[in-house]
């Protein structure tokens, strides 16, 4: 009878462990350097500029090799561009929930790179002119690099390319390049 519980005791055990090594969950939050590629008013003369702003959320990395894993993600985001004409500037900030679900391929045991889609749905706009002209939905590619710091610290850095039209009225894509740091459990 004892053997049976101690059998039972490290199967447990030895289960608890492999998954906790399989899948884990974390949080981080970062930067956004964003902008809009594409003519927002080609009628107009406007300069173009990105804007800073930021993303944090939740994480999940599913380990489904040695050096192989899915990472998916749910971000509040915020991106969008700033144009600016004859003295006048105006700022278009489009806030994101996004989920990212990058393919994370391990080139040494901390460093990795990471590709994936991400689609975006829209929550929240705000802009310098009262057009609420952003799409509600927002699809993209991402790639980039995460170090791990430690078991449990990480940072990365990522390039995010729109495909889809982030306005109603204007030929513009976002584009965002993110600086993140994160933490998982």
């Amino acid at each position: 009878m004892k053997r049976i519980i101690l059998v039972a005791v490290l199967f447990i055990a030895t289960s608890a462990t492999m998954q906790a090594q399989l899948l884990r969950f974390g949080v981080k939050a970062g930067v956004n350097f964003a902008s809009q590629t594409g003519d927002a008013f080609p009628e107009q003369n406007f300069d173009k500029e990105g804007i800073t702003s930021y993303h944090a959320g939740v994480v999940a990395e599913i380990k489904l090799l040695e050096k192989f894993s899915i990472q998916p993600e749910l971000l509040y985001s915020t991106q969008g561009a700033s144009y600016k004409s004859a003295g006048q500037e105006f700022k278009n900030e489009l806030g994101y929930l996004s989920i990212p679900v990058m393919a994370k391929f391990y080139l040494t045991k901390s460093f990795s790179l990471e590709l994936g889609p991400q689609a975006s749905f829209l929550l929240s706009e705000k802009n310098d002119f009262d057009v609420k002209d952003g799409k509600t939905f927002d699809f993209g590619l991402n790639a980039g690099l995460g170090f791990k710091l430690t078991e449990n610290f990480f940072i990365q850095g990522r390039y995010g390319i729109g495909l889809t039209e982030a306005s109603k009225d204007a030929d513009v894509k976002n584009s965002v390049f993110q600086l993140s740091a994160g933490f998982m459990f």
